[in-house]
Parts: structure tokens; C-alpha cells; sequence
């Protein structure tokens, strides 16, 4: 019995080997997941992905959209110049495309001189020309610069290629060659300028923060400064003729002027709302600013008179633009009014 309890212990003990297919078989089990890690990465490095269906293209206008300038074409479009580098151009029958800009620096005012020449400068200091109707816009080089700061607010333009731009840290440039080349009419200082009006004869009337008013009577290379009629910041200028001109500014500021920028009235408007630019009205023969909260203030030397919008419309507007009856305006959005009623351009 001993014998055989041995010979069936011995027996349990032989295992048996495995067989080739079983050991080729855990050696590709081995290498597997090696070889999909290496397949991945070499997808990963090599394979480009092919886009699916047609790009989508966004809409010229959009919701999140801010405009800060406006201007006419001779070809009758609007020009709306505002953030993302955006320049739209408005058609009259409400068509709307954007014009190519080599930025994307917020645009905070634009200028047309003619069909074919226009301008526009923003943040940062950034100024594009076009000397081909907007389809094509070029940084201008060498533009002058503070090492503080540099935003340019506003710029105006006047016969021959002249432009004056004006903006933070005494900014006040000017260009002879349709805003191809800029230099300083002022050294740099601790003030904004906000607003320029260039009046025949080489006159020049700058308006900007605290209430400041600058005169020169030679296009810049002279200048007398104009004791604040307010303290507040003023936004806007326009004149009518050489001598009669508007300037407006922050909670309701409204100054007029009779002898081209010397002295200036206050007018009480009884609003605090800030005003950011106002505009002269020849079919109307008055006045038109507009500002915060949908505020709008007319008037003449006959009298004056304000109110908003609508009353489900309380977006601010920093720039006017008379085309037609209709005054456009641009800010927290567009559109144009008509005197009775405010139309919001939809995307």
C-alpha cells in the first residue's frame, strides 16, 4: 500500500509544459498594450485632423459687440469702428459686412476723407490707415508712444491728408499724409485729451479731462490754455461755423461758445448723466448730443431739451453720426433715431 501512495505522490508532482501556441500567444499579450501606446503616439505626432463639413463663419455684428466710432462714406455706407479690431460697413438697406483690419486692439474712433482714403486709432496706440475704400488697412509705423499709457480716444480729419488725433497722456498727434505717419503737436503729460475740432484758418480747439481747453491759431506749433469753465471731464467739441461751438462732458455738462473756443457759457441742463459727444444738425438747425443711459439733449440758442431713447433702452453711446433724418449712434450698441423712435441694428 505504501508503494502505491508513493507512486500517486510522485505523480501529482509532473506538470505538464505548455505548447508553442500557448507561448506565442502570451507573448503578443505581452507586447499588446505597448503597441497601441505606440500606435497613439504616432497618430498623435503624424496624423492630421481633416476639419468635417464647411467652416462656420461668425456674423459681421454680434451680441458681445462694442462700437466707439462712427463715420459716412461717399458711398453712403456708416462706418462703425469698435472692439476686436472690428470695422462694419452699414448699408442703407441694413446690410452689413466687415472690413479687414490687421488688429484686434479695441478701434475707439474712425475718420473718412474721401472715397478713398479713411482712418481709424484705439487702444494701445494702434492707428490704421486705407488709401483704398476700407478693403485694405495698414498699421502706420513709428507712431509716437508713452511708456505710461497709450490709448488714442478720438481722431479728426480735415482737406489734404491732415488728421489730429487726440488721447491718454497728452496725446495730440498729427498726420499731413492721410495717417501714414504721425508725429506729437504737444509733448507728452498727465492729462487725456478727448476731442479736437479743427476749424478754418489753422485753428485748433482741444477739449479733455478737468475741464481743460486748449487754443492754438497756427495748426499746433503754438497754443494758449483756456481757463475750465467746468472741473469735470469734457468728452466732446463741435463747431457750426468758425465761431459758434458745443462742447459736452461728464454728469451733463453742456458749454457753448459764440467767438471759436475763447470763452465758454454753461448751459443747466438739470441731468447728471454723462454725455460723450454731441453733433450739429443743419436740417434741424439744432443741436444733438448723446450719452449714458440713452440720454440725448437738443437744442439752440432758442432753448434746450433732453430725454431718452427708450425706456426699455438704457445703453450708454459715446459717438453720434447725422446720415439723412436719421442719427446713428454707437456704444453699447447701434443703431439710429429718428426724433421719435430708436432702431437697434440686430445681428
Amino acid at each position: 500500500m505504501s508503494n502505491l501512495i508513493n507512486i500517486d505522490q510522485s505523480s501529482s508532482l509532473r506538470m505538464p509544459r505548455p505548447s508553442a501556441a500557448q507561448r506565442v500567444s502570451k507573448a503578443l499579450m505581452a507586447v499588446l498594450p505597448w503597441s497601441i501606446i505606440a500606435g497613439l503616439l504616432w497618430a498623435g505626432l503624424f496624423i492630421k485632423p481633416q476639419p468635417v463639413g464647411g467652416t462656420v463663419t461668425p456674423p459681421a455684428l454680434e451680441r458681445r459687440d462694442h462700437f466707439y466710432g462712427l463715420a459716412l462714406s461717399p458711398a453712403g455706407e456708416v462706418w462703425a469702428s469698435g472692439s476686436n479690431g472690428k470695422i462694419l460697413a452699414i448699408a442703407a438697406d441694413g446690410q452689413v459686412r466687415r472690413l479687414p483690419t490687421p488688429t484686434v486692439r479695441t478701434l475707439q474712433d474712425i475718420a473718412i476723407w474721401d472715397a478713398e482714403h479713411a482712418v481709424a486709432v484705439g487702444n494701445d496706440g494702434v492707428i490704421l490707415h486705407s488709401g483704398d475704400a476700407g478693403q485694405h488697412w495698414q498699421a502706420a509705423d513709428g507712431v509716437p508712444r508713452s511708456e505710461v499709457a497709450n490709448k488714442l480716444n478720438r481722431v479728426r480729419v480735415a482737406a489734404g491728408g491732415l488728421a489730429i488725433a487726440t488721447g491718454e497722456m497728452g496725446a495730440l498727434l498729427v498726420s499731413r499724409d492721410y495717417g501714414q505717419t504721425w508725429q506729437r503737436l504737444r509733448e507728452e503729460e498727465d492729462v487725456a485729451w478727448n476731442d479736437v475740432a479743427i476749424l478754418e484758418g489753422g485753428r485748433l480747439v482741444v477739449v479733455g479731462e478737468f475741464g481743460r481747453v486748449l487754443l492754438s491759431d497756427d495748426l499746433g506749433r503754438t497754443w494758449t490754455e483756456i481757463a475750465a469753465p467746468v472741473p469735470g471731464s469734457l468728452m466732446s467739441v463741435q463747431f457750426r461755423d468758425a465761431r459758434n461751438g458745443v462742447a459736452v462732458g461728464l454728469e451733463g455738462a453742456l458749454l457753448v461758445t459764440r467767438d471759436g473756443g475763447l470763452s465758454w457759457e454753461t448751459v443747466a441742463l438739470g441731468i447728471t448723466e454723462h454725455l460723450f459727444d454731441v453733433l450739429w444738425n443743419p436740417n434741424e438747425q439744432r443741436w444733438f448730443a448723446t450719452g449714458a443711459l440713452g440720454r440725448w439733449v437738443s437744442g439752440n440758442d432758442e432753448g434746450w431739451k433732453t430725454g431718452a431713447l427708450d425706456e426699455r433702452n438704457l445703453s450708454w453711446h459715446t459717438r453720434g453720426l447725422l446720415d439723412g433724418r436719421n442719427i446713428w449712434l454707437a456704444g453699447a450698441d447701434i443703431g439710429h433715431w429718428d426724433g421719435r423712435q430708436w432702431s437697434e441694428l440686430q445681428p
